[in-house]
């Protein structure tokens, strides 16, 4: 009889540790799938760029507050100061010489009117000196008497020097225009020079003032850059990131019944089911029941080192118990 007993307690218990080496091995294979998919090494490769952005970021904002310190530097108000007065220099220069140009133009006309004047009176001159000498040559050519032809050459010599009169006035009327027009154009070119300056010093005003404003708007651009880049940072290393989450045992689970331990008998002391052994046998098997169901239970994907050797554990306690009993039943 306890032979027969021993051989069902071996049975039981071959039963247990067999479920507990199918359940050791599948949950390796399982615990390795759950560990590759598990989302810790993307959050820490998430972490890790939001640091690199964040850095980047720094250094683009870093970079940014040199450029717009050197702005600042080269649009300075010293600076700016002195360039706003080489600008009422040149200006100062522009308007006298357009001054003066415009008073050197006045009299241009009139001086015109004079070189035509005697641009005419030398025209006359000349044709009369011209007329005089083809009379001449004709009295010749006709037997003129010397006294015609002396007195033509006279008239001659007159108009000549006439001529050269007129002539002499007509370079003098010229020479005072010419010098009046280019004393304008030198005035207008003195106006062109200072125009220029200005116009360059105003530009160079306006590039320092540009750069500035640009830096400026780089420089916030990068701050908010950065803040951003910072906020993500912050938020990929905060708690609610990081922090894995936690398991919640299905709603609809229930835990199996413990079992329940056998009653004994008041007048024997023994237990009143036919068998001990077959009831700490289903008490057992109870007890392995009740925690492969609380592993079922924890709603992970793949059972922990931990529960495995808790299920180990448990067939090998069950094996030793059932043992020790039958040996006291002997």
């Amino acid at each position: 009889m306890n032979d027969i007993l021993a051989r069902r307690a071996r049975r039981a218990t071959l039963g247990i540790a067999l479920s507990a080496a199918l359940i050791a091995g599948i949950a390796p294979a399982t615990a390795i799938a759950a560990e590759t998919s598990s989302p810790t090494g993307a959050v820490a490769l998430q972490t890790e760029d939001a640091a690199a952005a964040k850095e980047k970021a720094y250094a683009a904002m870093q970079e940014a507050l040199k450029n717009l310190e050197a702005a600042k530097v080269a649009a300075s108000p010293e600076k700016l100061a002195e360039i706003d007065d080489d600008i009422a220099a040149f200006q100062e220069i522009y308007d006298m010489v357009v001054t003066g140009a415009a008073k050197r133009r006045e009299p241009l006309p009139a001086m015109q009117a004079n070189v035509d004047a005697a641009q005419a009176k030398y025209d006359e001159a000349h044709n009369r000196t011209s007329d005089l000498q083809a009379e001449l040559n004709k009295a010749i050519d006709d037997g003129a008497s010397n006294e015609t032809i002396k007195q033509l050459r006279s008239e001659i010599m007159s108009a000549e020097r006439r001529e050269k009169s007129c002539e002499d006035d007509l370079h003098s009327y010229r020479r005072r225009l010419e010098s009046q027009e280019r004393q304008v154009q030198d005035s207008e070119s003195e106006a062109q020079e200072a125009k220029a300056h200005i116009d360059e010093d105003i530009a160079k005003r306006d590039a320092l003032l540009g750069d500035l404003e640009k830096a400026q708007a780089a420089y916030d651009d990068a701050c908010k850059a950065y803040e951003e880049a910072k906020a993500a940072a912050d938020k990929a290393t905060s708690p609610e990131i990081t922090k894995p989450t936690e398991t919640v045992p299905p709603s609809g689970s229930t835990q199996p019944a413990e079992a329940t331990p056998p009653t004994g008998s008041s007048a024997t002391g023994k237990d009143t089911s036919p068998s001990s052994t077959k009831q700490a046998n289903s008490s057992n098997g109870k007890q392995a029941d009740t925690t492969a169901g609380k592993l079922a239970n924890t709603g992970d994907a793949a059972p922990s080192a931990i529960a495995l050797a808790a299920v180990a554990a448990a067939g090998l306690g069950i094996t030793a118990a059932a043992t020790r009993r039958i040996k006291n039943s002997k």
